[in-house]
């Protein structure tokens, strides 16, 4: 009997597509469904009846849910490939910076491409703060996770990719990363985005920048 492997996400969403991307690395065929957030589907519901969000991996009729909770499943699930360390150290080292990105840097890079100018600054210096958490973190290595793509590097995607697009979208004139400001983190930019499997996988800029610009004109 074949795996049944689907995914409920949002084409848009640097959550569901840090799971795609774990599973193409993985080899992993899946089905992906579409969700609406503003209309969310029966299945989605009973499948996450605690947060009621994407993404939800679905293997062989049981759900898991939450990103972070997922990518480690899919790691000891499908054992090619692995995108978290063998050696204990280095795994509870990855799952740190993971969670430092999840709770400390998502909030804060968001806050700044979405803050109204009277907040715009505070929430530019406190991103920019940590920013130069995660370039110090970088020094020495082409990924986060050594010499290819990790768990660190698929959770930091936001930072990636979708961070760029947003300021684009909202035509912000001083942006939060530059090569001025942060060499090393943007050099890993270029590097992460030009992988085949990442590239293969993100949304398209141009789409995405215009997903992006309705949402600024609704706010």
């Amino acid at each position: 009997m074949a795996e049944e492997v689907k995914l409920f996400g949002v084409w848009a969403s640097g959550f569901s597509c840090r799971v795609e991307i774990a599973l193409k690395l993985k080899g992993v065929k899946y089905e992906f469904i579409e969700e609406d957030l503003s209309n969310k589907s029966d299945l989605l519901l009973k499948y996450n009846p605690v947060h009621k969000k994407i993404p939800v991996l679905l293997h062989n009729g049981k759900p898991i849910v939450e990103s972070l909770v997922i990518l480690e499943y899919i790691d000891e699930t499908w054992k090619g490939n692995p995108i978290l360390p063998h050696d204990p150290y280095q795994k509870a080292m990855a799952r740190f910076w993971a969670k430092f990105l999840d709770e400390k840097c998502l909030p804060a890079l968001w806050k700044a491409c979405w803050s109204k100018e009277d907040e715009q600054e505070k929430a530019m210096e406190e991103a920019s703060e940590l920013l130069k958490i995660l370039e110090n973190e970088l020094k020495g290595k082409k990924f986060f996770g050594g010499d290819k793509i990790g768990l660190v590097d698929i959770v930091a995607n936001f930072v990636g990719f979708w961070v760029g697009v947003i300021q684009e979208a909202k035509g912000k004139e001083e942006l939060l990363l530059t090569h001025k400001k942060f060499p090393i983190l943007c050099k890993w930019i270029d590097e992460y985005v030009n992988c085949s499997v990442i590239k293969e996988n993100l949304p398209a800029k141009d789409k995405l920048v215009a997903y992006f610009r309705t949402r600024f004109v609704s706010a």
